[in-house]
């Protein structure tokens, strides 16, 4: 009795052989068929085990087997417990074989399915995601597509979010605000970096040279100065940059688009940073001051810059004639000088020039332009330099003085032209 009990196990595990055999080819099959869909492999100890219909009609087919067989037997009948009545998802059910409980599980092919979803595969980089809705939105990388406009300044960009942070540097807002000075910022990522300010923390060191950083993403960045990569490629011209938002703000000399516009005067800008310096000149805003001479600037760069005067630091010097410049600008147009090279040029005269921002002044005598003007008469003139010079005459500051006799001038220029009289007059 035993030993024919054994065979008819046997036979009920070998229709379960065959059963898995079959159900993962089919299974292969259709995960094949799978459009844009990647799935992990992964270790299951029930892959390929029947799920719960399938199971009774092997065991029903094992039990006409088995009448066939042995006709003077009891007929082999598969009896449910009675928890298997109830809701699978709430307790495991089972089925008897001969006195024998065996667990009953959940359909394989359901499981493996809900398991293949999980990742979605970009057809052009190979990136994947779990939801859609993230692919959709990087797809767009590769597509260039810009749904979502600025009504404006006619700005273009991938996603909601980002059009709504946009959105605030036409409205002033900055809902994040820093509990520890009330400074606000229009995107809550700027306030996370300018805590670390009060904190101190950098937990981020770079192993290179030492220095500490306080996100992983800008060491990331920071050890490419160390390696010399340049991940991100212009598909235009070939130029190459260390981030991606380098190249998003190089393509945009391509394109000519110029996305942020000035409130009060109309220009344009390609980038938002560019236009915020430039409502300083609006303003008269100087947010940067020098601790020594008490000199304010508008952006932080000059100031850096003019630090070094002070310290005498001119830690760019020229392979040529060994002249030293406080700023790595100063140096490259320099070299300009041993060249000869003029890489920017009038297209309405032809006329080089060493420097982009001498190009852009130029530019302005053909357009007649005059962008920058004087809040207290309303004169108007092409560059800053000469609206700070003219506000002195309403101010009366004479911030340029003689060392032998102390007069003061409102412009470098004359307190030259002034020193040459004591040049002269001396022995």
């Amino acid at each position: 009795m035993i030993s024919h009990m054994d065979q008819e196990e046997e036979l009920w595990f070998s229709h379960l052989r065959a059963y898995r055999e079959k159900s993962e080819s089919v299974l292969s099959s259709s995960c094949a068929a799978e459009d844009g869909i990647v799935s992990k492999k992964e270790k299951n100890p029930h892959q390929g085990i029947p799920g719960p219909a399938e199971l009774e009609v092997l065991l029903s087919e094992l039990s006409k087997e088995n009448n066939s067989q042995s006709p003077a037997q009891d007929p082999v009948i598969p009896q449910r417990s009675e928890k298997v009545q109830r809701p699978l998802e709430k307790r495991q059910s089972r089925v008897m074989l001969r006195g024998k409980s065996f667990r009953k599980l959940p359909d394989v092919t359901q499981q493996r399915n809900s398991s293949v979803r999980r990742l979605m595969i970009c057809g052009d980089c190979g990136k994947s995601f779990r939801v859609r809705s993230n692919l959709i939105q990087h797809r767009r990388i590769h597509t260039g597509e810009k749904p979502f406009s600025c009504t404006e300044c006619g700005g273009r960009f991938r996603q909601r979010s980002h059009l709504t942070q946009h959105q605030r540097m036409h409205t002033g807002e900055r809902p994040y605000e820093c509990s520890e000075c009330g400074k606000g910022f229009s995107v809550s990522s700027k306030l996370l970096r300018h805590q670390v300010i009060h904190t101190g923390e950098k937990p981020f060191r770079c192993a290179e040279c030492g220095k500490s950083f306080c996100g992983n993403s800008q060491l990331v960045q920071h050890r490419r100065v160390h390696s010399g990569e340049r991940p991100y490629t212009c598909s235009s011209c070939g130029s190459s940059f260390s981030l991606s938002s380098a190249l998003a703000r190089h393509r945009r000399v391509h394109s000519g688009e110029k996305p942020y516009g000035c409130g009060e005067c109309g220009k344009s800008f390609s980038q938002s940073s560019e236009l915020v310096k430039h409502r300083r000149v609006h303003s008269g805003e100087k947010p940067y001051k020098c601790s020594e001479c008490g000199k304010g600037f508008t952006v932080s760069s000059a100031l850096i810059q003019h630090r070094r005067f002070h310290a005498g630091e001119r830690p760019y010097g020229c392979s040529e004639c060994g002249k030293s410049c406080t700023v790595s600008s100063q140096l490259i147009q320099h070299r300009r000088f041993h060249t000869g090279e003029r890489p920017f040029e009038c297209a309405e005269c032809g006329k080089s020039f060493l420097w982009r921002s001498a190009l852009l002044r130029h530019r302005r005598v053909h357009s007649g332009e005059r962008p920058y003007a004087c809040t207290d008469c309303g004169d108007s003139f092409r560059q800053s330099a000469h609206l700070t010079q003219h506000r002195r005459t309403h101010t009366g500051e004479r911030p340029y003085a003689c060392a032998d006799c102390g007069r003061g001038f409102a412009v470098s220029s004359a307190l030259l032209r002034h020193r040459r009289v004591h040049r002269a007059a001396r022995p």
